[in-house]
């Protein structure tokens, strides 16, 4: 199982985890080139780590499955595919950030590119 989360909302979910043994993580799972266009700044509440949807299985083992896990993708629909794998791979905590970076734009940081 894994959750919705909306952008405005990504705080709150974070911080069931906080005290944890390490800081939640948002996994960007777009394309590289889509990471250079728009792409959030981690703060003190999650780092940010890139992988393509299509490396995940591959790089797989770069993930901790204890590790509060955060998806993120354009509009939503990798990230939600990216959540379901990793949940369905034994990850603990996973969440699907629900209308992925253009939403982030809207509800969270206006300085984010929209493309």
């Amino acid at each position: 199982m894994f959750y919705q989360v909306r952008p405005s909302l990504l705080d709150e979910w974070l911080g069931q985890f906080d005290g944890g043994v390490s800081k939640p993580l948002v996994l960007d799972v777009r394309e590289k080139w889509e990471c250079q266009v728009a792409s959030v700044a981690p703060s003190d509440k999650f780092e940010l780590l890139c992988i393509p949807m299509g490396e995940i299985t591959s790089r797989l083992n770069e993930l901790d499955p204890d590790r509060p896990v955060a998806c993120l993708c354009h509009h939503g629909a990798r990230s939600m595919s990216v959540a379901a794998y990793l949940a369905r791979a034994g990850f603990d905590a996973v969440a699907n950030i629900t209308g992925g970076i253009a939403a982030w734009s809207d509800e969270r940081d206006p300085t984010v590119p929209q493309y």
